[in-house]
């Protein structure tokens, strides 16, 4: 289904008037309904869930080792939480339901109170019933300035987003028990946006130098991109600085909560346009574009790497594997699985929305996948027996990817399984506490792909 301006009935959306509060001690992060122009204009505006009355919530940004102070005010009808994503967080900050804290109840708060000891690029996102709160709008940028920051000439954060809505009327659907979708590639929106906006658009000089950080907000699309009219390279990955700047010179994938950020120079003609393009099977479409608005600058030369954040030694040799297999799925599916002590047949998981499991759990088992000591080093290697890709995300550490050739790869907090593959992670445990592994296709979560582990 996609969106035609002819399909939209034009409805006046009634503003959301919200409670006010007295709290005072911690600057505010109200969760609450609004409405905002997510369609074209001309197209009614949608009614969305948000931190502060806009999607996105607003950027959060602080020097690196800085501390992070939002009270967290819940206007909503569902109990809700706050995860900081990416971030190495002390374990009862990290917002999640039944493992960090309890769900903050309609009406009630929660304080969260932390330092950021990396700089780079990072966000934070509702983690109680996510596949359909992030769908709603709850999310926002947090952003980690380094010390020395590059010479660029402007830093732009972009959330890329897509939205499902019902073209008579504009509204967010309600499908979020569908079993399509969480059997199959996940919630997949009709209309993409970049801050909460449909094809936006900014003005900028000719041979301009930009930092572009961008976040995959998104339910569960994987967004293939490149540039046009702009040359530039990859700076860092999920918030961590590459050792050297990889030169962008074809497309390349950002998966559901991952980021990159990129450096670029405005290389399109005066009053031209230059674009972030995404490619899909039809084609390729412009998500931003930049106007030049006047004659170019002069080029500047090369590209100097960002600073390193102070990051745990990898030493890969001699070093503990645990296998985590992915399984189920349309046209995989689920012979048995276990919820909690209990195996039950596929047709019964399907009953009860389960459709997906790890290592044969459907959902976040009572033990740990793994209890290990602060300090001691793991590989995991994720084994995708399914039909259909998977991000894998860890709380509260970032992992070095393991390459084919078995050298190491950039720092992640989330890597992407294509289906049928299987790839190698290296995670130094050096952050204590209970800590959430599951895919952040967060229908895949949802309906079975979650597990954790310990580190004391």
């Amino acid at each position: 289904m996609t969106l035609n301006r002819r399909q939209f009935m034009q409805t006046t959306a009634a503003a959301v008037v919200l409670p006010s509060f007295g709290w005072a001690s911690y600057p505010a992060l109200v969760a609450q309904e609004a409405v905002q122009q997510i369609a074209p204009e001309g197209f009614s505006k949608t009614r969305v869930w948000t931190y502060g009355g806009r999607v996105p919530g607003s950027e959060i940004r602080v020097s690196q080792g800085a501390r992070v102070q939002r009270r967290l005010s819940n206007t909503l009808p569902q109990p809700t939480t706050v995860h900081w994503h990416g971030i190495r967080i002390d374990n009862a900050m990290d917002g999640v339901p039944g493992l960090t804290q309890d769900v903050v109840q309609p009406g009630s708060s929660f304080d969260y109170d932390f330092k950021v000891p990396d700089a780079g690029t990072y966000w934070y996102h509702a983690h109680n019933r996510s596949m359909e709160q992030v769908a709603r709008g709850l999310y926002g940028p947090l952003i980690v300035e380094e010390a020395v920051a590059p010479d660029v000439d402007r830093d732009l954060t972009l959330m890329l987003d897509d939205w499902r809505l019902d073209p008579e009327t504009a509204q967010i659907m309600d499908d979020f028990g569908n079993g399509h979708d969480l059997s199959h590639a996940g919630r997949l929106g009709n209309l993409v946006s970049v801050n909460g906006r449909f094809d936006p658009a900014y003005s900028v000089d000719g041979g301009e130098r930009l930092r572009l950080r961008l976040i995959n907000a998104s339910n569960a699309r994987i967004f293939d991109l490149g540039l046009d009219g702009l040359t530039g390279w990859i700076v860092a990955l999920d918030g961590m600085p590459l050792e050297g700047p990889l030169e962008v010179s074809d497309r390349f994938p950002l998966a559901p909560a991952q980021r990159v950020d990129l450096i670029v120079d405005v290389r399109a003609e005066p009053f031209g346009t230059a674009n972030l393009v995404s490619f899909e099977r039809d084609g390729s479409y412009g998500l931003v574009r930049f106007g030049v608005s006047g004659p170019s600058k002069p080029a500047r030369a090369g590209i100097t790497p960002l600073v390193p954040n102070q990051m745990p030694e990898v030493l890969v040799e001699d070093t503990p594997l645990h296998r985590m297999e992915m399984q189920g799925g349309a046209m995989r599916w689920l012979d048995t699985a276990r919820i909690g002590e209990t195996e039950l047949s596929g047709q019964e998981l399907a009953q009860l929305g389960r459709f997906w499991a790890l290592n044969g759990n459907a959902e976040r088992p009572a033990e740990p996948f793994l209890d290990v000591q602060k300090g001691t080093t793991h590989r995991i290697e994720f084994v995708n027996e399914t039909a259909f890709p998977h991000a894998m995300h860890l709380h509260g550490h970032h992992f070095r990817l393991i390459l084919q050739d078995g050298t190491l790869g950039p720092w992640r907090d989330t890597v992407l399984v294509e289906r049928g593959q299987t790839r190698q992670i290296a995670l130094v445990a050096d952050n204590p506490g209970d800590w959430l592994l599951h895919c952040h296709m967060l229908g895949h979560a949802a309906s079975g792909m979650m597990s954790w582990f310990r580190v004391t």
